[in-house]
């Protein structure tokens, strides 16, 4: 019986992996309703600048982690007003193209540091003693990063529907031309989902990393692997991103325990 809690417990650890990193996609779409084909890189990016950051610059992991979010931050914000801000208002198939452009231009310049062809693994930073209770064991690292990414689920979705920023991005969601002629400012909401989306997809990234190591294929990859995430959710949910991804996780889990080992995540 302690087995089958065991892979409720790391599914759960998988899934809220998944709904953190099908966050940014949620994040983007609710707000311009464009889909970020190019979300898997900025994941990797935020992973590997916070790596950077914690072993070549010296820097304490969680300052590293609060600084990669700050970063990709404004890198997302960036991405946004050089490649698509001039798209608003064109057609989404257009602005969805420039994301698969964007996507290859970032493989490109990550395959050019050493974070492309070469793997890497963070330092421990917590206690490498799980805690077990009952037979069912967690690590630190899963425990806190479960912490971390339903903390900025809440967050996010408090924002969303209580901040007054937040209801102006559903605004012009909704409807773009209405929300100008009201006063929102739909260039800056753009560029500030994107942003979000970058704080998100950092997070996201640096827990990953920690889980089960830097490696940039596996990183890119979620840009896909949470794609049916996002579908089962509901492209503008963020509740539903989470339910998705825990069921998700879950699914995974329990085919890896009872069916092919090949199924599962990583260090989880």
């Amino acid at each position: 019986m302690s087995y089958f809690f065991q892979l409720v417990v790391s599914g759960i650890v998988v899934g809220s992996i998944y709904a953190l990193s099908a966050l940014g996609f949620v994040l983007i779409y609710k707000s311009s309703r464009v889909l970020n084909i190019a979300h898997g890189q900025i994941i990797a990016a935020g992973a590997f600048i916070t790596y950077a950051l914690t072993v070549w610059v010296g820097i304490p992991i969680y300052i590293a982690f609060g600084m990669s979010m700050v970063i990709t931050f404004f890198l997302a914000m960036s991405v946004e007003r050089i490649f698509l801000r001039r798209l608003i208002g064109e057609p989404i198939i257009s602005v969805i193209m420039v994301t698969i452009g964007l996507m290859s231009i970032l493989d490109g310049l990550i395959y050019l540091t050493p974070f492309g062809t070469e793997n890497f693994s963070f330092p421990p930073y917590l206690p490498t003693t799980p805690i077990t209770i009952g037979g069912v064991s967690i690590s630190w690292t899963q425990l806190v990063g479960v912490i971390i990414t339903f903390s900025m689920i809440a967050g996010f979705s408090w924002f969303f529907k209580k901040s007054t920023i937040g209801i102006s991005m559903r605004a012009v969601s909704d409807d773009q031309m209405a929300s100008m002629a009201i006063g929102i400012s739909v260039p800056k909401v753009f560029g500030l989902a994107w942003a979000m989306a970058g704080l998100s997809a950092a997070a996201a990234g640096g827990i990953i990393g920690n889980i089960t190591g830097l490696n940039f294929d596996t990183l890119h990859a979620f840009g896909i692997v949470v794609f049916p995430v996002v579908i089962l959710g509901g492209l503008d949910s963020i509740q539903g991103a989470v339910v998705a991804g825990i069921i998700m996780g879950l699914i995974q889990q329990f085919a890896s325990g009872y069916l092919d080992g090949n199924w599962g995540l990583n260090g989880t």
